[in-house]
């Protein structure tokens, strides 16, 4: 219950005081311009969420890393819905935090991300499978 009101004083005087520098039309256009592109951000997610499956697939990106991911993309883009200020700010470090995620997947190495298809592998790589069969010379021994 603090925090709700906490935001909620943050959100105020944050809108407030960009209102009354930046002047009532241009808050209205900001107002209206992240809602654009929140609802964009929406609209578009399962093309994000795709991507970032294929990535996940060729092991770019380790199932935590698409968590969070995904989690902080519509987070970001649910904060720039909400009108005001604190919460576009809000909004725009979770889509920057998105973006870190999702660089940071792809640049580094792929030597401690998991590979989806190579989950069910087992054993060495260079062992030979053998399968020795019994010849018919041992049942003439025993007769």
């Amino acid at each position: 219950m603090i925090f709700v009101l906490l935001y909620l004083i943050l959100e105020l005087y944050f809108s407030l005081a960009i209102g009354s520098t930046i002047g009532f039309l241009w808050s209205v256009i900001w107002i209206v311009g992240t809602f654009i592109i929140g609802m964009g951000l929406i609209q578009n997610a399962h093309l994000t969420i795709r991507e970032n499956m294929k990535n996940l697939s060729l092991g770019k990106l380790n199932m935590k890393t698409f968590h969070d991911s995904a989690t902080s993309y519509f987070l970001g883009a649910i904060l720039l819905i909400i009108p005001g200020a604190f919460s576009d700010i809000l909004g725009l470090i979770s889509l920057l935090y998105t973006f870190y995620l999702q660089l940071g997947g792809t640049i580094t190495g792929s030597k401690n991300k998991t590979d989806i298809n190579n989950l069910n592998k087992q054993g060495d790589n260079d062992v030979i499978d053998v399968e020795i069969i019994e010849s018919s010379s041992r049942n003439n021994i025993n007769d």
